[in-house]
């Protein structure tokens, strides 16, 4: 069975957040989805808020504690990530694309990713497309078409027991699922070896007669 491995990222700061809700939600349909057409799914949940001081740090010091360098190397091995922030001043958070900063731009190129927001009013869904698409289309992200924006008149919304949030989670997070199906692009390439310089020498020389 081929597998996939999603990183979540929840960039909210409360306790409980929204933002990690919709994340959770987003990340287990997406898991579903690709459960049922043959993946073995591994997620990685990461909260931005515990890596704040470490980000900061590695702002002023270019060194990534332990902590925020595994996270970083996740981000680089994951196929595909799930990104979702709330809305501050019509914009994604600072911690958020704080993070964003930290790692090299070239660790995204071609990943799968899925994006949501959430916010205290609708006046502020058009963040997605302002702001966060933007940003993943720049860091070269193959990005869901749909995504998702949550404001406080979704939560606890059951109706029948399908909200349209539900059914907008639904359907962004089988886009994305379809994204990580088949062929992906090639992972970053393991980084160079230093051998010896005698090794070298040898293995330049070849086998001697």
């Amino acid at each position: 069975m081929e597998s996939r491995r999603i990183i979540v990222l929840s960039a909210g700061l409360g306790v409980p957040s929204s933002s990690r809700l919709l994340a959770d939600q987003l990340a287990a349909s997406a898991e579903r989805q690709l459960a049922e057409a043959g993946y073995a799914v591994t997620l990685d949940v990461v909260e931005l808020r515990d890596l704040a001081v470490d980000i900061a740090n590695n702002f002023v010091t270019g060194y990534a504690a332990p902590r925020l360098a595994e996270v970083i190397a996740n981000v680089t091995d994951a196929d595909g990530i799930i990104a979702v922030s709330p809305v501050f001043s019509a914009s994604y958070s600072g911690l958020f694309k704080s993070f964003i900063d930290v790692l090299d731009p070239a660790s995204l190129d071609g990943k799968a990713a899925l994006l949501g927001a959430t916010g205290g009013t609708d006046r502020h869904q058009m963040v997605l497309d302002y702001a966060m698409r933007p940003l993943f289309s720049y860091l070269r992200t193959r990005i869901a078409a749909t995504g998702v924006f949550a404001g406080p008149q979704d939560w606890g919304n059951a109706g029948d027991g399908v909200s349209p949030l539900s059914a907008r989670i639904d359907r962004a997070a089988g886009e994305f699922a379809r994204l990580l199906e088949g062929v992906q692009p090639r992972r970053a390439s393991a980084p160079l070896e230093s051998l010896p310089f005698e090794q070298l020498l040898a293995g330049i020389a070849g086998p001697q007669g």
